[in-house]
């Protein structure tokens, strides 16, 4: 990537100190995010995607905390603010929406207010300008009679325009980066499409940067520049999207792309990855996907791989690309 780094994550570590031991959520993982184009991070269910969303927003609580690593925004390291100072940073400069908006929405407040508190919290404007910046965002990011809705409770919302006022609520301040963790896995596929195709809208017009978390790789198909897949707190490939589509070199990547179903095959069942991810206490020694990797060898089982070159900008945590030489520690 040759562009302006808006965020620049290195060697990001967070653990979580439980009785049984200390649980690596995230480990060593590096993400670099261009000023104005939007960054798929993909992987199964627990593999650290939310984790590393939480500690970039220093969302994690007792017992998680980061404990390496360095987050920097817009140059700014913020990898270990005081909450006062974060909360500055929070909402106004990096913000977040989560997968199911009404555990994130005040059930007794309208709308409206709600988004207009975000303003007042970060912006010298008044209610009654606060105000028109909110139905001018809801105008934005496609709320019919915002002016109406701006009273709304959100039960009386549908899902999707839920999810457009926490999409309103994310970048009414214009920030630099805003994090989808799942944005769209609670809404149907109609309402999704528009929900993706507005993120890549506001993306375009605002030049904010988004970080998506999923686990469907057709969105990411659909709207990431660029795209990290994770599992078991690591980053095991990164790449610009179309490369990784038609070259994806890592065998866990390999797996989940061929697990998606396709319309030209027909198969009696569809390709799935033996095993689970491992628990985090008990990793294997080597690589994290050994066990349930059918191109493993002997190495794999004892030896940890770096992430190496595979080709230009794309890199793959895995031995068989060890001659492209290291990307990372």
């Amino acid at each position: 990537m040759g562009e302006t780094m808006i965020l620049d994550i290195k060697n990001l570590q967070s653990h979580f100190f439980t009785a049984k031991g200390e649980v690596p959520a995230v480990d060593g993982v590096s993400i670099q995010v261009p000023q104005g184009k939007i960054i798929g991070i993909v992987g199964e269910s627990g593999c650290g995607k939310s984790m590393t969303a939480m500690s970039v927003m220093g969302l994690l609580r007792y017992p998680g905390r980061v404990v390496g690593g360095s987050i920097a925004l817009a140059g700014r390291d913020i990898t270990h603010l005081t909450p006062k100072e974060l909360s500055l940073v929070r909402g106004n400069e990096i913000s977040m929406i989560f997968q199911e908006p009404m555990t994130s929405l005040n059930p007794v407040y309208p709308v409206g207010k709600q988004v207009r508190e975000a303003i007042l919290l970060h912006q010298k404007l008044s209610k009654t300008e606060a105000k028109e910046r909110v139905i001018d965002i809801f105008r934005a990011v496609g709320i019919p009679e915002p002016e109406k809705r701006y009273y709304s409770y959100p039960h009386q919302l549908s899902g999707g325009l839920r999810q457009r006022v926490m999409i309103g609520m994310a970048m009414v301040c214009h920030p630099k980066v805003m994090i989808a963790d799942e944005p769209t896995t609670a809404l149907d596929v109609t309402i999704e499409a528009q929900i993706l195709q507005l993120m890549k809208k506001l993306c375009k017009e605002q030049g904010t940067s988004i970080i998506l978390i999923t686990h469907n790789m057709g969105v990411v198909a659909e709207v990431c520049d660029y795209v990290y897949v994770m599992y078991a707190g690591k980053v095991m490939e990164q790449a610009e999207t179309f490369a990784l589509f038609d070259h994806p070199s890592h065998p866990y990547t390999q797996g989940l792309l061929k697990s998606i179903p396709k319309l030209d095959e027909k198969a009696e069942r569809l390709y799935t990855i033996e095993g689970v991810v491992p628990n985090l206490l008990h990793l294997p020694k080597g690589c994290s996907f050994c066990t349930r990797c059918d191109q493993a060898q002997e190495r794999c089982f004892v030896q940890k791989p770096c992430l190496y070159e595979a080709a230009d900008g794309h890199g793959v945590r895995c031995f068989q690309y060890e001659s492209g030489g290291q990307l990372d520690e």
